[in-house]
């Protein structure tokens, strides 16, 4: 649900990045966090606790335009990956605008994708949110490791309606601003529509 900030004249729109644990959530956000201008950016903000960590910065993507005179500055954060921190998750999906789901494309690691994304929905519709009528993408991290499963696997297991998904290496950087420009674009066409 984003924010309007008449006074700075800002939309403010919240995007969870959601994924098992170390999937590459984390790694994107910081890899965004690197390059994107000083002055397009606010603070990034780490809290952690003895046993999970949640990662979240706002920026203002100048390249974006405006929606009737506004800017649009976007908050990104991360979720705990482990699912027993179920109760950070649901706080942190509230007044959710986007989803980028972040999945591990080792082998061994399916199981884990899969259940993380049924939290996911479990967990969105919990807030009052469809999963299927948000703003939602999937990105397949860690395609360069020997052991990655095809992306016709990935995509028949974690992408059955096919929304936009893009294949992605967090460490290197490739495909991470791509997911990001994707989610970003279908909350701004949300927002335009007035939803």
């Amino acid at each position: 649900m984003s924010f309007i900030n008449y006074a700075s004249r800002e939309i403010n729109c919240k995007i969870v990045y959601y994924g098992p644990g170390l999937c590459g959530k984390t790694t994107n956000l910081q890899y965004v966090y690197q390059k994107t201008a000083p002055d397009a950016k606010g603070k990034m903000i780490s809290l952690a606790t003895e046993t999970e960590r949640t990662l979240f910065f706002d920026f203002l993507p100048l390249a974006l335009g405006e929606i009737r005179g506004f800017k649009t500055r976007f908050h990104l954060y991360t979720v705990p990956g482990q699912v027993f921190y179920d109760a950070s998750r649901k706080l942190i999906l509230k007044g959710v605008d986007g989803v980028v789901f972040v999945a591990d494309s080792q082998e061994e690691r399916m199981d884990a994708n899969l259940e993380s994304l049924e939290n996911l929905r479990y967990n969105l519709k919990e807030q009052g949110y469809d999963l299927d009528k948000i703003p939602f993408v999937v990105q397949y991290n860690k395609r360069d490791l020997p052991s990655a499963v095809s992306l016709e696997e990935l995509q028949r297991e974690l992408n059955p309606t096919k929304v936009p998904e893009f294949e992605a290496c967090a460490t290197t950087g490739e495909g991470v601003f791509e997911t990001l420009k994707a989610v970003a674009k279908l909350i701004l066409i949300d927002l335009k529509q007035g939803k």
